[in-house]
């Protein structure tokens, strides 16, 4: 059994109502749960909320909220670790007993069924901990630049400033879309990036994170053109 967990708290702080406001014409948290949906990889797909208006959209869309968040999991300092491990707990004190549990977020409106899938099939051929979705930095991280104390620019890594782009080792990050894993490494609270993890890796015109009104409008302007 698979099931997918969105966790979606009502007080998002930068863009406030962030998980329901309107993106590109439907709620930003129904484009997650409609793709893992059409996906076909999941049993259940669950939003974990404190927030009674999300989760009345969110069943709206077709998702599960067959419990309420706790409010000691939906501040500002909660990771997803426990949120996912609650979920579990809840699941298994209904007598379901999932093997892999997908955490989606809420605001991943570039999802593609076809990445979930492809995530589902590689955890299941690594028999590893977590799948999870990265993408490359558009500019060698080795060559970063920082403001010194006293307002001047400095470099992370002076060293390299002789070295050329392309002789630079390519870098990644977590495109913060999906995170496959056992149920009960999610248990553990291992963390996906310091664990038996493998990647799925998405191109760069796919991911944006949105946590600023800047972000939200760059994604609109992406998501119009795919």
């Amino acid at each position: 059994m698979n099931i997918a967990v969105i966790p979606a708290r009502g007080g998002s702080k930068r863009i406030p109502r962030k998980n329901i406001k309107l993106f590109c014409g439907k709620p930003m948290i129904a484009w997650s749960i409609e793709t893992a949906l059409n996906s076909e990889c999941f049993e259940q797909v669950i939003v974990s909320t404190d927030d009674e208006e999300i989760a009345s959209i969110a069943r709206i869309y077709g998702a599960d909220v067959p419990f309420v968040r706790p409010k000691n999991l939906a501040d500002d300092h909660t990771g997803t670790n426990p949120v996912i491990g609650h979920a579990i707990e809840w699941l298994k004190s209904q007598g379901l007993n999932p093997d892999l549990i997908c955490c989606i977020y809420a605001t991943a409106p570039f999802i593609c069924l076809s990445d979930i899938q492809a995530g589902l099939d590689l955890i299941e051929e690594k028999n590893c901990d977590y799948v999870f979705s990265v993408t490359s930095f558009a500019f060698p991280i080795q060559r970063a630049l920082k403001f010194e104390d006293d307002g001047k620019v400095g470099m992370f890594y002076p060293s390299n400033f002789y070295t050329r782009s392309q002789d630079l080792e390519e870098s990644f990050h977590d495109a913060a879309q999906f995170y496959w894993g056992k149920t009960q490494v999610w248990l553990e609270g291992k963390p996906a990036f310091l664990s038996n993890s493998f990647p799925i890796r998405l191109p760069r015109h796919r991911v944006q994170d949105i946590d600023t009104f800047e972000d939200w409008q760059r994604a609109e302007k992406m998501k119009e053109v795919l």
